[in-house]
């Protein structure tokens, strides 16, 4: 082998440079502030999925209760709001109507009122397309056809519900509300 005249340098490990130090925390704190704008949009999405689930649930229990009970509920939407209620007077079968005697116990109803109100977080409002209320007869059925949206700027997988005479399903907005999407069948798929 020929000596060329060069000779190498071994560097022995003593550390990092202070320009290493720097990139690499420059590197992450631009992946920290990248991942932080994701984390806000993956969490308001999550609440919105959370919320519409449990309206969905709501509304599944309000049907279920009507057939059960053999008496009419009512849900009843407001945009950061939602009451079921079952109609009790007159007592006991009801008048299949929502009014403030449903509100009094009668005599001989050992029961609680049977009341449900659920606040919405306000920064996750709905909306819907139709009456604000939904009945449920004691066979089941819905008295309204409804789509009940949400009207936030974030994705979630379930953002509508449906509702029609015979069943209640969730789905997703193809466009959502604040980007010009209409609360409706059309713009809500199931899934």
């Amino acid at each position: 082998m020929q000596n060329s005249g060069y000779k190498v340098k071994i560097m022995k490990d003593h550390g990092i440079t202070l320009v290493e130090l720097i990139t690499v925390i420059s590197i992450i704190g631009i992946l920290a502030v990248a991942l932080g704008f994701q984390f806000t949009d993956w969490m308001g999405g999550y609440r919105v999925e959370s919320q519409m689930k449990e309206m969905y649930v709501d509304l599944m229990n309000a049907r279920t209760r009507a057939m059960e009970r053999n008496r009419m509920h009512f849900v009843t939407l407001a945009a950061t709001q939602y009451t079921v209620q079952e109609d009790i007077s007159p007592w006991p079968d009801g008048d299949n109507n929502l009014t403030a005697a449903d509100n009094v116990r009668p005599a001989g109803y050992n029961d609680p009122i049977p009341f449900l109100q659920i606040n919405l977080d306000p920064d996750y409002p709905i909306q819907w397309n139709g009456a604000a209320q939904i009945g449920f007869t004691v066979q089941g059925l819905s008295t309204v056809s409804e789509t009940i949206c949400s009207s936030t700027d974030f994705h979630a997988d379930y953002n509508c519900v449906v509702v029609a005479p015979t069943r209640i399903n969730l789905g997703r907005l193809t466009t959502l509300i604040p980007d010009g999407g209409a609360c409706d069948n059309a713009n809500c798929t199931i899934r």
